[in-house]
């Protein structure tokens, strides 16, 4: 693996106070359908399939103990999608587990400092294991009674978010959920590569074959990716800066150790699970308080 160093401190296009509100909802749709979309050949599985099976084999029988709460999760991204495949998976194993609390789905819990109600609320009538906070929920002072009633352990997730954060901001939000959780994870699709780069190239060309089977009831998404194509180049142009944003697992275990927070008691886990074939990976941290 050759990392293109250093990270750059560049800005997205749709981190800007003046891009419209328009334009980001409808580029956040393209992110959640990249997080959903499985191309044939190149990928087995959606990377938020991917995702759901870290969290699966990583945390293996304590997986059913914690409340997943997605902190930035926009426009829903692949929550919904992880929520489903991690309860199939579980549903999967009840047959061959006697273990009653292994036989129980888990819940996913939407927050954001900017709440995408309406999409949330869409994403969350079609399974009774998603739910949301409709208030603004900052990462940085999230309150450890953020979800109360159901028993369960907190676990803060992190998808396609944190390169969003600079060292300071991130040390802020890593030292908060030691803090107020028992686990979180944060998951990124790229990386500061070369093969990642061309996959944001191949990902941009994809949307011109695909957009009319997800967007074809919005005129607004189409005029914009075949006449004026903002939207692809917002995406393309983005992804470009994420992926030299992103930190490498090594490099996000270094900002935790630098945090501030009590780290005694956690175990911390960390890797690279390939999403698209042969490019495209999921770098990936998960922590847990033992």
């Amino acid at each position: 693996m050759v990392i293109i160093s250093p990270r750059i401190q560049f800005y997205e296009i749709t981190d800007q106070p003046w891009f419209p509100e328009y334009f980001m909802r409808k580029v956040q749709s393209c992110l959640t359908v990249a997080w959903n979309f499985r191309m044939p050949i190149m990928q087995k599985h959606s990377p938020a399939q991917v995702v759901s099976s870290i969290l699966y084999n990583t945390l293996d029988k304590s997986v059913t103990k914690y409340t997943y709460i997605d902190f930035c999760a926009g426009g829903g991204g692949p929550t919904p999608c992880i929520e489903r495949e991690l309860n199939l998976k579980l549903a999967k194993s009840k047959s061959s587990s006697a273990n009653s609390e292994l036989n129980q789905p888990v819940k996913f819990v939407m927050t954001d400092l900017y709440p995408h109600i309406a999409d949330w609320k869409e994403a969350c009538s079609k399974s009774k294991n998603l739910t949301f906070v409709p208030k603004p929920v900052d990462a940085t002072n999230a309150p450890a009674d953020l979800i109360l009633g159901d028993g369960k352990k907190v676990f803060r997730m992190f998808n396609l978010a944190f390169h969003h954060f600079d060292d300071s901001l991130g040390r802020e939000i890593l030292k908060n959920t030691l803090e107020t959780s028992d686990g979180f994870g944060i998951f990124e699709l790229s990386e500061r590569t070369p093969p990642s780069l061309l996959m944001i190239t191949l990902m941009g060309l994809l949307f011109f074959f695909i957009t009319p089977f997800y967007f074809w009831r919005s005129p607004g998404h189409l005029f914009f990716t075949y006449v004026i194509p903002i939207i692809p180049f917002v995406v393309v142009f983005d992804g470009y800066v994420s992926s030299l944003r992103t930190r490498t697992a090594d490099e996000l275990c270094s900002l935790l150790k630098t945090s501030g927070g009590d780290m005694d008691g956690w175990s911390i886990r960390g890797g690279r699970d390939m999403h698209t074939e042969p490019l495209g990976y999921v770098t990936w941290v998960i922590a847990v308080k033992e």
